[in-house]
């Protein structure tokens, strides 16, 4: 079931076309990157879902309905350009922004106390928002974004500022808070991080989509027929240039590409009687290879 429909979206600013006819379909509990280079239209999707801005034409779905003003206490935003109130204590702050979405005081406290806990700012309740690190500030801002439980999640380049270890804790978070039955829709440049945590992309340029689908499966589709081999004695690959190409030679590993009609099996067997072969893979695409790939062939 997918839990966001967004069905031929079109948004225009000053005669500028910021998205063209947009069709996105996120799956409930799904991690849904969106990614695209700057001036895309990402931001400007990502408005019109959280109901900043109206489409010119098109609709947006939430849970099978037209998306209303009452749906929004349904999301939690981080946007890209962080917003906190610099002179509020930690613990205020957050229990402020959570009574904005609606809890009480007492569970706005309680969930605060635990959020500040598992993210190792309990001893920063009572300071200034204003004395944290700009990591610590983004952990809060994390906090206050989640801390409704809302059954929509869009995080706009959450890992920004972060050193690796807090953004390997916030991955950890954001994994869970999809185990916990959270939708999250994930925007960002980092393509490290989004073939470690996204099941699915919808990649946008000049306003339009042009790949979307299942990581795995996009990998698949982009794959260059290259596979590492592995020999046993650090000797060199012997040469056949009826069955490969070499593509990066070196003592010991050594990565081809196999020739149109040649299959892996072919050359494993030749290989296997002409030296040691300790092992072979094959070579995916990376998705940052994938995303300058298909950005360059639609620019060119």
């Amino acid at each position: 079931m997918d839990f966001i429909e967004v069905q031929d979206v079109v948004k225009r600013y000053d005669g500028h076309v910021a998205l063209d006819h947009v069709s996105v379909n996120v799956p409930q509990g799904c991690i849904y990157g969106l990614l695209g280079p700057n001036g895309a239209g990402k931001t400007s999707l990502i408005r019109i879902i959280n109901m900043i801005t109206r489409p010119d034409s098109g609709q947006v779905l939430l849970g099978g309905k037209p998306i209303a003003p009452a749906d929004v206490a349904r999301i939690g935003y981080l946007p890209e350009e962080r917003g906190l109130y610099k002179k509020m204590k930690v613990g205020d702050e957050i229990v402020y922004l959570a009574r904005l979405k609606g809890l009480d005081k007492a569970t706005a406290t309680g969930r605060m106390n635990a959020w500040l806990e598992r993210l190792g700012l309990s001893e920063w309740r009572s300071k200034k928002v204003e004395a944290l690190s700009k990591g610590m500030q983004q952990k809060v801002q994390f906090i206050a974004t989640v801390i409704h439980e809302p059954q929509l999640l869009i995080f706009d380049e959450p890992f920004s500022g972060f050193d690796p270890v807090n953004t390997e804790q916030i991955k950890h978070e954001i994994l869970r808070l999809q185990q916990e039955g959270a939708t999250i829709l994930f925007s960002t440049h980092n393509m490290e991080s989004v073939e470690e945590i996204c099941q699915r992309i919808t990649l946008i340029n000049r306003s339009r989509v042009v790949l979307e689908g299942d990581v795995a499966a996009i990998k698949q589709q982009h794959k260059k027929n290259i596979f590492e081999i592995n020999l046993a004695d650090q000797a060199p690959l012997p040469l056949n240039r009826d069955l490969y190409d070499i593509v990066n030679l070196q003592l010991g590993t050594t990565q081809l590409r196999l020739k149109p009609g040649v299959t892996i099996h072919d050359t494993v067997a030749w290989l296997n009687d002409h030296c040691q072969l300790a092992g072979f893979h094959e070579l995916l695409p990376s998705m940052n290879e994938i995303f300058i790939e298909t950005v360059k062939n639609m620019n060119s």
